[in-house]
């Protein structure tokens, strides 16, 4: 394998001049750059990455930690977010927490050791200072790590006020709010400041208590994604002994979707006899059927701003505290 010696060797010039040509790095003749790039095709040249970015002080990559890879939301996210660092030239390294702690802070050494330039949080198990004395720039995403750590969110309590709304509107008047999926926090995700999808319970409680609606409300823990028998089977528990159900609000596409073949085993019908409302509007709500009612989340929107941030974080620019994104309501077959 070639090595730069080898390069400098063959075009004439010095190994710092290769490394400066390498690293963009003072003012090198066009003639020069391009008789040097030229040696390094010539023998297939590959420059050493690490080596490059402990010359630059800057590796060019970004960590994301995320809970859950399999989860559509996610997915989504991190393609976006992997499209527009790239278009920046920047790598992504992504690490799958699958919401364990220890995988978690193993991730975060990982990144740290591979001197990442910032990290994406959408993971957050662990306490604030495992984040913070990272000395990193940082960005969380629809969690919060610290009031002085930039944070990425949609507008989760205007959302559940939508669903609210539009089910009432529509004659619902036994309500169950439908939420989990995440594992490690259950019936906590309610009141957990530090996760703004509780947000949603607060906009949907308000608009139902304002019209003097009760909710009822179903924790639905989903260890395994491809264990869909389980889910359906919980879900149909519930709404046997609740048979008086008519509106459903599920906290994520995905919990709707369980919802939707819980109500299709039952022979309820869609949306005649119950109204089924998610949350994200990922592609899974234009797939399933019925076709499914759900807040759309800005995903990609979100993801490039998250990318901003980081990027500018990185550079040493100021940047806010807080970014805020508004949801809309996408209205289908199952409302």
């Amino acid at each position: 394998m070639p090595k730069i010696d080898d390069v400098a060797k063959k075009a004439g010039v010095s190994v710092t001049t290769v490394s400066r040509i390498l690293n963009n790095r003072g003012y090198i003749s066009n003639t020069t750059r391009e008789k040097v790039y030229q040696v390094m095709e010539e023998l297939n040249y590959q420059p050493n990455e690490l080596a490059r970015s402990l010359f630059r002080k800057k590796s060019n990559l970004i960590g994301l930690i995320i809970p859950e890879i399999a989860h559509p939301f996610f997915s989504e996210l991190t393609q976006h977010i992997e499209y527009y660092a790239f278009q920046n030239d920047y790598k992504l390294l992504l690490c799958n927490s699958q919401n364990d702690r220890t995988k978690e802070k193993q991730y975060i050494d990982m990144l740290k050791k591979n001197q990442v330039d910032g990290i994406i949080m959408g993971s957050m198990l662990l306490e604030t200072d495992d984040y913070l004395q990272l000395k990193l720039p940082l960005l969380s995403f629809d969690r919060s790590i610290a009031e002085h750590v930039p944070l990425v969110t949609s507008d989760n309590k205007a959302g559940g006020g939508m669903v609210a709304k539009l089910l009432l509107d529509k004659g619902c008047r036994k309500l169950a709010f439908i939420y989990g999926g995440i594992k490690g926090y259950n019936g906590d995700l309610l009141n957990n400041k530090s996760i703004f999808s509780g947000l949603r319970y607060e906009g949907f409680s308000a608009e139902c208590k304002e019209r003097n609606i009760e909710i009822m409300n179903f924790y639905l823990e989903i260890n395994d994604y491809t264990d869909i028998d389980n889910g359906v089977e919980l879900l149909m528990d519930f709404l046997q002994e609740n048979k008086d159900v008519d509106g459903i609000f599920a906290t994520s596409d995905v919990i709707s979707a369980y919802v939707i073949q819980a109500c299709l085993k039952m022979n309820r019908k869609i949306p005649d006899d119950i109204k089924i409302i998610g949350y994200d509007d990922v592609a899974l709500a234009s797939l399933i059927m019925p076709r499914l009612t759900s807040v759309k989340q800005p995903i990609e929107e979100m993801a490039k701003l998250s990318v901003e941030i980081i990027i500018q974080q990185i550079n040493g620019e100021e940047v806010k505290k807080d970014y805020m994104l508004g949801v809309s309501l996408v209205e289908r077959g199952t409302t």
